[in-house]
């Protein structure tokens, strides 16, 4: 295999999975694993994957991943998360879904409840739930971001400020090892802190690769989160300090 068909491949793979792994990709391919050290330091390089121990991912930052692009990220996860938190939403329940594509998920997989409340500041959230005649939505109104249908500063603020909900399922762009959940946009960041004080208990959803990712502002802390769900927990000091928390952790 030539070096563009292998880029290509590297970066179907990071998309599809968040990351590529130095050694399963030279066993794969079937080149020597100096070989794709090479082509992780060329794509890197290009600013098109980010290194880290033993391998690489999606470059994070200052700027989020394009929306198309996280919707195909650990999709199957995504969906095995979904139907956890599923789990946990009875019905006749009151509930906020804010942005993100896991959150998204998740009202897919809420199709068959009945008699919910949904509250959301998220438009393709708003659309998908529309088709349940079981399920009343409220948009919390405020700015359009175009590039995810997110509704997001002050009025939306404002606007969920008016609620007390059951749950609140919320997402985040990044995850530090400290427990610190992190999200690019302030705007957004405001609503989703908005969010976790108007809920009577709070549901993180977030696969493993948000672990590998930074992000420059700070939502909230996993202490302040009732259930996270999840793939992995890459870190036993993390476990711990969720336990000692009263953080449950639900792992797909």
């Amino acid at each position: 295999m030539d070096t563009e068909n292998r880029h290509t491949l590297i970066r179907s793979r990071a998309q599809s999975d968040g990351k590529v792994m130095t050694t399963p990709l030279a066993i794969e391919i079937g080149v020597a694993v100096q070989t794709i050290r090479r082509d992780l330091r060329q794509l890197c390089a290009a600013g098109v994957l980010e290194r880290t121990h033993g391998g690489a991912v999606l470059p994070s930052g200052v700027s989020n991943i394009g929306y198309g692009d996280r919707r195909a990220l650990n999709r199957d996860v995504k969906i095995r998360i979904a139907r956890r938190v599923a789990q946990l939403i009875p019905d006749n329940a009151s509930l906020f879904l804010n942005i993100g594509t896991t959150t998204e998920a998740v009202t897919h997989a809420l199709h068959a409840h009945h008699n919910l409340m949904v509250v959301t500041n998220n438009l393709n959230v708003a659309n998908i739930l529309a088709g349940n005649d079981s399920c009343d939505v409220v948009v919390a109104g405020g700015t359009l971001r175009r590039s995810d249908g997110g509704l997001v500063g002050d009025l939306a603020a404002l606007a969920i400020d008016r609620f007390k909900v059951d749950f609140a399922v919320i997402g985040a762009s990044a995850i530090d090892l400290s427990g610190d959940l992190l999200d690019f946009d302030p705007e957004e960041v405001r609503v989703s802190q908005q969010v976790i004080r108007a809920a009577r208990s709070t549901i993180l959803v977030a696969d493993s690769t948000k672990f590998t990712r930074k992000a420059p502002v700070k939502i909230a802390s996993l202490a302040q989160v009732d259930h996270f769900v999840s793939d992995r927990i890459p870190s036993e000091a993390l476990i711990n300090q969720c336990v000692d928390w009263g953080t449950l952790l639900h792992l797909v």
